[in-house]
């Protein structure tokens, strides 16, 4: 008497389950920026002989990674200018004044990331919005991720990312032959889940 009910309901659940799992593979896992053990530098020329770094010790962020669905990714990460560090007390006090970060009116620097495409399950290509110096302007951040973010099951993620900008984009004309255009920007981030 119940052999056929209990076949059709077996057969109901066989069909349902691949759809439970799809949309279990495909909930987003939220992060936030563990500020503490991430860091991001910003690299030009000096004199075209040498050159200078500065860091911004001090960022907080949110990224969202959906497993099974990379392009549905975020990642939004402020850094603090007025925090910027730079290799001597010269070079710190033109970059947090109005010829370069001008942090007195511009305090923050932000990148947001809308998605991702990966190349391989941990490198990928962030596609996004750079904002500084009250410029927004489309940038994309290559990303190596230390271990797959589909797979981490709400674990830490650590990933590093690569961008290289023009300074001038932003408004950072000046010091055209003493300091290059080109800024190659390093990330270092680890995530932990919210």
């Amino acid at each position: 008497m119940f052999g056929p009910a209990l076949a059709r309901l077996f057969a109901a659940f066989a069909l349902m389950l691949p759809a439970v799992l799809l949309a279990q593979s495909s909930s987003a896992i939220d992060y936030r920026l563990d500020a503490r053990a991430s860091n991001v530098s910003a690299k030009v020329s000096f004199f075209g002989l040498a050159s200078k770094t500065a860091r911004f010790p001090r960022m907080e962020g949110n990224v969202t990674i959906v497993p099974g669905a990379p392009q549905r990714a975020t990642i939004d990460v402020t850094f603090d200018a007025v925090a910027i560090e730079a290799p001597d007390e010269t070079t710190l006090k033109r970059l947090r004044g109005e010829k370069f970060f001008w942090v007195e009116r511009y305090p923050t620097v932000r990148f947001v990331g809308r998605s991702i495409k990966l190349s391989s399950p941990t490198k990928g290509v962030v596609t996004g919005q750079l904002t500084a110096r009250g410029v927004t302007r489309r940038e994309t951040l290559d990303v190596t991720f230390a271990n797959d973010p589909a797979k981490s099951h709400g674990r830490p993620v650590s990933f590093t990312g690569e961008m290289e900008i023009d300074r001038r984009d932003y408004g950072m004309k000046s010091y055209q032959l003493i300091v290059g255009n080109t800024v190659d920007i390093s990330l270092k981030a680890r995530m932990v889940p919210r």
